[in-house]
């Protein structure tokens, strides 16, 4: 991470904080009983208020057989992970505008190819999604029991005092179903009008600190063998990599 550092935030500096690629707020070390953690804090890809549905870590893994999605183990999680494999046979793609598509790629090439320099691969795009009428219809359901629950009440209700705080954030301005606050959610977009489902997207480059050192040489080399030479496999050299990556996302976007 330290090797890294100062060309990282040179880059964040020039493209004005316009990037897919991690925000980084902290580095910390812990030591216990001489054993040194090391830890690292990146700002949250996801949104504080759009609860988030289903979530992907989509990583150029794509193989005929099941080896590259979500084991069941993973599945059985309450937001489980999936992968690849389970984008394409969920049939999911990414419904965002002409103009939202082409900022996007445009970010996610320059952050790829900045990548490549630093020789960092194996990296992922999280994608998350929220299904704005699936939460209205939770509020709407939540709202009701509420509403039978107070009726039900003997007692007197406390109301909030006037001049009490309130959540900042959520009290700046109101916001709709689906909206958001770009300069908060910075990895948000919405889907366009026309999409099957309105949805809204948090898309963001992680996982960017794998090197291409002697060990992911040997792994590309033992894949190939496996494999073959033409397999879309993840290990290969940092240009590559940052291609197909590239290449694959395009291919969501409809």
């Amino acid at each position: 991470m330290h090797n890294i550092l100062k060309k990282y935030h040179q880059y964040i500096v020039e493209c004005h904080g316009t990037t897919l690629l991690p925000q980084f707020l902290g580095m910390y070390r812990l030591t216990v009983d001489g054993d040194e953690t090391y830890m690292i804090v990146t700002r949250n890809v996801f949104s504080h208020r759009l609860s988030v549905y289903k979530k992907y870590d989509l990583k150029v893994r794509i193989m005929k057989n099941d080896c590259f999605s979500s084991l069941d183990k993973e599945k059985a999680k309450e937001l489980p992970t999936y992968k690849d494999n389970d984008f394409i046979n969920d049939g999911q793609k990414i419904y965002i505008d002409e103009e939202s598509k082409k900022t996007f790629l445009d970010k996610l090439r320059k952050d790829v190819e900045f990548l490549a320099l630093l020789k960092l691969m194996d990296y992922s795009l999280l994608v998350g999604i929220h299904d704005v009428e699936r939460a209205e219809q939770e509020e709407l359901e939540s709202e009701d029991n509420e509403g039978e629950e107070e009726g039900e009440s003997d007692g007197g209700i406390i109301g909030t005092p006037p001049d009490s705080p309130s959540n900042t954030l959520d009290s700046a301005k109101p916001l709709l179903p689906g909206d958001f606050d770009p300069s908060i959610d910075v990895y948000a977009i919405k889907s366009h009008d026309n999409s099957p489902r309105k949805e809204v997207y948090f898309m963001a480059v992680i996982d960017i600190l794998q090197h291409y050192d002697a060990k992911k040489k040997a792994a590309h080399a033992a894949k190939t063998v496996k494999h073959g030479a033409g397999a879309e496999i993840s290990t290969v050299n940092p240009e590559q990599y940052s291609k197909r990556f590239y290449d694959f996302i395009t291919t969501i976007l409809p």
